[in-house]
């Protein structure tokens, strides 16, 4: 062993294993297994084999059961709370996929993980291997010597002998006495009461360790640190406690091992194994690294490709004789900025058949930059084929994106094929992401250049125009060669599917594309004076609010701080602790302060400054300064690809945040306004989701309720409370309505009674009175979870699938929570179809029959239109008509109608 090249690498397996479960996200198989520890144990050793490239590594773990130190103390680690369900069960596959790997792994009763390691890492260094030992743990800095480091896979930090002098204030060798003085609270180790980190670094500068320092405690008083005169007594009385500190701290370095480091030797790695571990717990990634080959996956695997860069006429010319004659073209611009109503386009990518693609560039302008096509004539070359609709050959991957910078220089793109995003999201919304780089890794098994490697990070990185071309353009030409690949694979993987879901991509999502492209670019007209006056009102209730926080505390803090609220709810005030984050400190989430402030003042006021805070930077404060220079307008962009249910969400504005409950959100609305000539029209679906719910479960008693048009939540107080629906009361309805809302979404006896503030008891007797009265919908939500466990999704009414891969968890809570995403997703889908299938047919009305009106929001349930008032009557109706017939039901769809100079005034 002496002679190896590379370091002996000792893993903490018990640290990585407890710090990727809280690092990482909750991930699961398809079977619902949880498998995020597992996923960022196994990566972090993987980074440590390829940074290291090592000969020799164990991986160590603790063993089950207790130890000499639990033996020696009692109280040793008695804070810890019990490993929880879901990462006690990643243990087992995570060893074996370790061991799969070929990595040593190694687990010894009765002693810790850190002892096992201890007593390598002394055998390694005596015959001076250089050994690196990877933890998250600061007990093992006390290892570290002229051949010994620590390295923080997490944190990327690596420590030496100066390097851990640094960080804790003492050499490695008083480490121990470090530990013993102040205790170690993660351990339990109790350390001298009222000696802290301070005064621990303080005493072993002044004296070479405990011994050193019990031996002088008469001149521990004359010390010029903070309380030096009662310090000697403190020590004198802790004696004891000091040295079972030390030794519960100290590292053994000598225990007895069945294994020596020549076994520590890597061997080559199980592929049988891995291939089974990877496939079973999900890991496709992985799956594909390991095998490309493999049957299971049968992926294409791209070929190396040929791309090339088109600087001459007569190369544009014959390339655009190729594109006309080809059936199908992946197109891709590349521009300045992500801000499609700000970026211009620096060139064009195409291809046209898989692993060949071409780059076209228009404005690269650095210094050197070589000649290029005049980009005027290039879009007029692109401009009749782009806009004819009826040859649709073009395929993009987020082709919104590359219309609004074609729209920008005069083309409306309607030659398109396919967007593989949308394939990818309608194929599987539940998939975190449809980006290209992630849909070529996946499916194509290819791992493309990114961004960044060519341009740099942060504030240095360049824009497209300052790339040099020999890098710019196989980024940009990959671009469309991946592309062109990608929707070979993914459009037939939705036709092989499902017919339905095909038609979900190409009759919803691929047409509702345009339409929001359209919105988009058009903007909404922004009142600035209005927000600016608003901003300014808010700051100085903020200041109010801010004080009147502080007379209820006692003290001034900084109210943004949850270390600071912590501290003063909890500790100064003493309010009750509710819930605790997962690192167990008392939690100052808004859910909890939402349950603190039912009965004290100062979360309530917290609250209030959290609401008005976040209404004043994110909309007051942001809004006019998104406020386009060229248009006057404010530009959101509609995300398709985000929600799983297939609901729009929005960004720089979120338009889908403004609270509506509180008059601060509708002043925000009201800045929100209809040009001179115009009025704002708000068209809202009502009741949709219940509506929806009485057609999925037919009902008889809610399709006749809303058949008659009746009130719905006054209807459900009168079955619920036994009254005629005319003697209903204000109280009745609301509680109604909150159990017709609550149960579509799942809502136990627990949360109703959480949010009516009534009695478990008597929620639980809502939640029966209401079934006994619709047991249709009782009958619907059973069936539906039935169905969910039996296929692992759920169906929205025109076919939207949406994936439950938690819906088998052995975790209770995570499986309840599959099973009320699997009862209100086909509502919440079906209602997000709806919306867009109006979108699609109030669009098409609007271009034959209205072009001076424009669609310019879509806000959950509701379209919102800039109208002309020589059009107002005519308009109301029309698109009335058109949205309660967009997909029928067994119960009338119903949409209230407003209008006014802004759109607080019309919803």
């Amino acid at each position: 062993m002496k002679n190896i090249t590379s370091p002996l690498i000792l893993v903490d397996g018990s640290s990585y294993l407890f710090r990727a479960y809280h690092a990482m996200p909750n991930l699961t198989n398809p079977e619902g297994h949880p498998t995020g520890a597992i996923y960022g144990v196994i990566n972090m050793l993987k980074r440590l084999i390829a940074d290291y490239q090592p000969d020799f590594m164990g991986v160590i773990f603790d063993a089950k059961g207790k130890t000499f130190r639990h033996e020696r103390y009692t109280d040793y680690k008695a804070n810890r709370p019990p490993m929880p369900d879901d990462l006690r069960e990643q243990i087992a596959p995570l060893h074996q996929m370790i061991a799969a790997l070929g990595l040593p792994i190694y687990a010894i009763e009765g002693v810790e993980a850190d002892d096992v390691i201890g007593t390598l890492a002394r055998q390694a260094n005596e015959q001076g291997i250089e050994t690196v030992i990877s933890t998250g743990d600061k007990d093992l800095a006390q290892l570290v010597t002229e051949h010994v480091t620590l390295i923080d896979t997490m944190k990327n930090a690596k420590l030496d002998v100066p390097g851990i002098k640094e960080k804790f204030g003492v050499p490695p060798e008083h480490i121990i006495d470090f530990l013993a003085l102040m205790g170690d609270s993660v351990d339990n180790i109790p350390g001298v009461p009222g000696v802290g980190n301070k005064t621990a670094l303080a005493l072993l500068e002044n004296y070479p360790g405990i011994e050193a320092i019990y031996e002088n405690l008469e001149s521990v008083p004359q010390l010029t640190i903070r309380g030096a005169k009662s310090l000697a007594k403190k020590l004198q009385d802790n004696r004891e406690m000091a040295y079972l500190s030390r030794e519960l701290a100290t590292i053994k370095t000598d225990v007895t091992l069945d294994f020596t480091l020549e076994q520590l030797k890597i061997s080559k790695p199980d592929s049988d194994a891995l291939l089974a571990l990877y496939d079973e717990f999900g890991f496709r990634t992985w799956l594909n690294q390991l095998n490309k080959n493999t049957a299971e996956e049968e992926k294409p695997q791209p070929q190396k490709g040929e791309y090339h860069t088109v600087f001459t006429q007569a190369e544009f010319d014959e390339l655009l004789k190729k594109i006309r004659n080809a059936d199908l073209v992946a197109f891709d611009t590349e521009t300045t900025s992500l801000n499609y109503m700000d970026a211009e386009l620096v060139g064009i990518s195409v291809s046209y058949e898989p692993a060949k693609a071409y780059y076209i560039p228009l404005a690269h302008d650095y210094e050197g930059a070589p000649t290029q096509l005049d980009r005027d004539s290039v879009l007029s070359a692109f401009k009749p084929l782009l806009e004819d609709a009826s040859q649709r050959k073009f395929v993009g991957q987020n082709l919104k994106y590359d219309m609004h910078i074609l729209q920008n220089y005069g083309i409306t793109m309607q030659a398109i094929r396919d967007d593989t995003m949308l394939a990818s999201y309608v194929y599987n919304s539940v998939a975190n992401r449809h980006d290209m780089d992630t849909l070529a890794a996946k499916h194509l098994n290819h791992t493309t250049i990114h961004f960044e490697d060519i341009a740099g990070k942060g504030k240095k990185q360049l824009t497209f125009n300052q790339i040099a071309l020999e890098d710019a353009a196989p980024y940009a030409a990959e671009d469309a060669d991946v592309t062109l690949q990608l929707q070979q694979v993914l459009i037939n993987k939705l036709e092989e599917t499902s017919s339905t879901l095909s038609s979900v991509y190409r009759d919803i999502e691929l047409q509702v594309m345009p339409v929001l492209m359209r919105m988009e670019h058009h903007g909404v007209a922004i009142d600035r004076e209005r927000l600016d006056t608003q901003s300014q009102e808010i700051a100085v209730k903020l200041e109010q609010l801010q004080q009147d926080a502080f007379e209820l505390a006692g003290s001034e803090f900084n109210l943004g701080s949850p270390k600071q609220l912590q501290s003063v709810l909890y500790d100064d005030l003493a309010l009750p602790i509710i819930k605790k984050t997962p690192k167990g400190q008392p939690s100052t989430a808004e859910d909890v302060l939402q349950e603190l402030a039912e009965t004290y003042d100062l979360p309530k006021k917290i609250l209030e400054y959290r609401s008005l805070s976040k209404l004043k930077s994110t909309y007051t404060d942001k809004l006019p300064e998104q406020i386009n220079s060229r248009t006057g307008r404010v530009h959101t962009s509609y995300h398709q690809a985000v929600a799983a249910t297939g609901r729009l969400s929005s960004s720089d504005p979120n338009l889908q945040n403004i609270p509506i409950k509180t008059a601060e959100g509708r002043r925000i609305r009201q800045a929100f306004i209809a040009p001179e000539g115009y009025k704002i029209v708000a068209a809202d679906y009502s009741q949709i989701e219940l509506r929806i719910m009485a057609h999925l479960s037919k009902d008889a008693s809610l399709l006749d309720a809303f058949s008659q048009n009746r009130d719905i939540h006054r209807a459900t107080a009168s079955e619920i409370f036994g009254v005629t629906e005319d003697e209903v009361d204000a109280e009745q309805r609301r509680r109604a309505k909150a159990v017709n809302f609550g149960l579509i979404y799942g809502m136990s006896a627990f949360g109703l009674a959480k949010q009516l503030h009534v009695a478990r008891d008597e929620a639980q007797h809502y939640i029966h009175t209401y079934f006994a009265r619709y047991p249709g919908v009782e009958t619907y939500m059973e069936n539906t979870r039935q169905q969910a466990k039996e296929k692992g999704y759920v169906e929205t009414l025109v076919g939207r699938r949406l994936y439950l891969p938690e819906i088998k968890a052995s975790n209770a809570m995570r499986r309840k929570a599959a099973e009320r995403t699997a009862i209100n997703a086909p509502m919440q889908g079906t209602a997000a179809d709806i919306i867009k299938l109006a979108m699609i047919q109030v669009d098409k009305w609007l271009t034959e029959n209205m072009p001076e009106t424009k669609m310019i929001m879509q806000v959950h349930d509701e379209l919102v239109f800039e109208v002309p008032e020589k059009h107002f009557e005519t308009f109301k109706p029309a698109i009335r008509d058109i949205m309660v017939s967009a997909l029928p039901l067994d119960v009338p769809l119903l949409v209230d109608i407003g209008d006014g100079l802004h759109w607080d005034d019309a919803h």
